[in-house]
């Protein structure tokens, strides 16, 4: 592959709900740019793109996939991205890194669940798109609903750019309101728009120059005076309008039969804007903020939007350079992690096939593999001129389950396998949950959590097994006690003695306080240092069932000692158990954790919603509205929230969405906790037997 500078590159990513149709997209492009010699097939397992062995066996993306296609002395970055709502945080990756962006909607289905979330995302980031209406070919496609679908959701018009010729079994090609012309089939030779269509296209291209008028104040004046444009003029008058978000094109194809790939192709060079176009990077320097324009001229800033681990090349890292010239074979100083790396052999990849590249431009999208400690969301730059380019924001996961390794050797390896799988992908997150003694994984669905786990397997050589995690309950005390413990052992020789009185207490706003009233000479306040350990002890395991307890105030007011027997391993256990029985005198109680929802819903789901959030023991807390969708707002213990991913779309027919933050503890009801406490009894009664 020849070397491209900054004005030659574009850099799109392609989106769309789940079989929208963008794996085959891209497929097309390659093959009518001549990239390849046949059209790969997803049931096949043949394609570019979707070349991992997870992928071919699902028949869907997982990951966004760099496919660069050369066409007319352009590089266009193809970024494919996954369509399935679990692995939002690779649309994410992608759309970070794009310039513009082609929606595709499915001619029968129209706006999906999948392309809703990838537009809201579109507009974080403030992103040109295209709409194509795509498998215009299929039964009971209609061009007409479908673009309805889209606008509806829009508050951007829509300006149809193509018109579709024919449609389901009849779809023949595209007509293009620019040239007013058609092509036939992948739209390389044009032809004369054929009678039955040319009103339509004459009507529909009157409103096309209308929109691309509007682009600059001279073409405005020009259509005033006038009534016409130029093609030339309409193209400038295009490519002003979609840059600045005022209009959103509509074109049509039929990608996976190659019907309309080549003027889709013509449009995005022609249209989408190149990394010089767009508003100048903002990154973190020494002196502040600053502006980096995509000119090889300037400082070295180089984003790192992807990492994955290859089983063969080891680590590899994609990137993007946004600022300055990348020279392969030189170092380059990590400004994240704030240390060197050595830039080997740089190369860009399409699908799997690395294609060694000397010189990156600014603007480029790229690869180089074996960096020691770089990681997604990390900034690459000279050392002399440090920079720090922003990540963006994910969601946070949504569904968890505790993890645990098949094999003795799988468990030396858990935890590093887990920090390597969750440095690669920015939705995914693993703790160890001190409170049920799991190891919990954190993602976005079952499928994501599943891939996950099949990763591990493949790539990392690690086992694991998947259970449901334990809610991390916490105990506590609703009011005072107070109690007196002997630790008398006598068995020849040196015994063991300490007597220890005290009191406990709620203590709300914090977890633990360990003070003492001592007068006299009873007890030394040197044992209070292992009182106040056996105490900790206590703490960290329970007292009720087993889990920790907080917000307890200990006031140790007396005791008794010897002046032989008594140790500091007497006092431990003293306070140990006087402790204990203080709380079986302080009204013990179970608090569970309770979570934040926002779930955005279409308006006639809000009355499921509400109804459903009443039986999980969930306060709806308000509602709000979001362009035509309802925001259910509610608090709701994690409990009942471990599984929500899926209850919420089978309600929604996979159109809800939804968020949850921890907030805080809460009492669990009696009725509950009684259940609760007595088999959390059971599991530990099995353990010691276990043991």
């Amino acid at each position: 592959m020849k070397e491209y500078t900054t004005e030659l590159i574009r850099n799109v990513a392609l989106v769309s709900h789940g079989s929208g149709g963008k794996t085959m997209l891209a497929e097309a492009f390659l093959h009518v740019s001549g990239a390849t010699t046949r059209l790969g097939k997803i049931e096949d397992g043949t394609t570019v793109s979707d070349f991992e062995e997870e992928e071919i066996r699902r028949k869907l993306s997982l990951s966004t996939t760099i496919v660069p296609v050369e066409y007319k002395n352009y590089k266009i970055n193809i970024l494919d991205t996954p369509g399935y709502t679990d692995f939002v945080g690779e649309v994410i990756s992608g759309l970070r890194v794009a310039d513009g962006v082609v929606v595709l909607v499915d001619s029968v289905a129209g706006m999906e669940v999948g392309t809703e979330i990838a537009w809201d995302y579109c507009d974080t980031f403030k992103l040109p798109r295209f709409v194509v209406i795509n498998k215009m070919d299929r039964d009971n496609a209609d061009y007409k609903k479908a673009l309805a679908s889209v606008q509806e959701f829009s508050p951007t018009r829509l300006i149809p750019v193509q018109l579709p010729w024919g449609e389901k079994a009849a779809f023949a090609g595209v007509i293009d309101l620019i040239t007013m012309k058609a092509y036939a089939g992948d739209g390389k030779t044009a032809e004369e728009i054929p009678a039955e269509f040319k009103d339509a296209a004459e009507e529909a291209q009157m409103a096309l120059i209308e929109a691309a008028a509007e682009g600059e104040d001279t073409l405005l004046e020009k259509y005033l005076e006038s009534g016409a444009l130029t093609p030339e003029e309409l193209l400038r008058g295009l490519r002003a309008i979609v840059r600045s978000g005022a209009y959103i094109p509509v074109f049509v194809a039929a990608g996976a039969h190659e019907k309309g790939v080549t003027p889709l192709l013509e449009a995005i060079v022609e249209l989408m804007p190149s990394p010089a176009d767009v508003a100048p990077a903002v990154a973190k320097g020494k002196g502040g903020e600053e502006q980096l324009p995509a000119t090889d001229s300037g400082p070295l800033a180089v984003y790192v939007w992807k990492t994955t681990a290859d089983p063969f090349v080891g680590k590899l890292t994609y990137f993007r350079v946004y600022s300055g010239i990348l020279q392969g074979d030189t170092r380059i100083w990590n400004n994240t992690k704030e240390t060197e790396e050595r830039m080997a052999s740089l190369a860009v990849m399409r699908g799997k096939e690395a294609i060694p590249q000397k010189v990156m431009h600014a603007g480029d999208i790229g690869t180089v593999a074996k960096l020691g400690a770089t990681n997604t969301g990390d900034t690459l730059c000279d050392k002399a001129h440090p920079l720090t380019l922003p990540k963006p924001d994910y969601p946070a996961p949504l569904y968890r389950v505790a993890i645990f390794p098949k094999t003795q050797a799988d468990a030396a390896k858990i935890s590093s396998s887990l920090t390597r799988l969750t440095e690669e992908d920015m939705t995914l997150h693993w703790f160890p949950e001190p409170a049920t003694k799991q190891t919990v994984l954190e993602g976005m669905g079952d499928q994501h959590i599943d891939v996950v786990i099949r990763r591990a397997q493949t790539k990392l050589q690690v086992g694991l097994n998947v259970e449901e995690p334990k809610v991390p309950f916490r105990e506590g005390i609703t009011r005072k006690g107070d109690a007196t413990y002997r630790h008398k052992k006598q068995t020849g020789g040196a015994g063991q003695f300490g007597e220890v009185w005290l009191r406990i207490e709620p203590l709300p706003d914090e977890d633990y306080e360990f003070t003492d009233e001592l007068v006299g000479m009873n007890l030394s306040k040197s044992y209070l240092p292992a009182i106040d350990k056996g105490i900790r002890a206590t703490l960290a395991n329970g007292v009720i069932a087993g889990y920790p307890m907080s917000n307890v105030k200990v006031i140790v007011y007396d005791g008794k000692e010897h002046p032989v027997d008594s140790k500091p391993v007497a006092f431990e256990i003293a306070g140990r158990e006087a402790f204990k029985l203080a709380v079986q005198q302080a009204g013990p109680v179970l608090f569970e954790p309770i979570m934040n929802a926002r779930v955005t819903v279409q308006d006639a789901n809000m009355g499921d919603i509400i109804s459903d959030m009443n039986t999980r023991r969930g306060r709806v807390v308000g509602t709000e509205s979001d362009r035509g969708r309802t925001v259910v707002v509610a608090q709701v213990p994690l409990a009942e929230m471990l599984r929500y991913t899926t209850i919420l779309r089978s309600i929604t027919a996979g159109r809800g969405v939804f968020s949850m933050e921890f907030d805080h503890y809460e009492m669990v009801p009696t009725h509950l906790a009684e259940q609760i406490i007595a088999a959390r009894q059971k599991e530990l009664e099995k353990e010691r037997e276990e043991d």
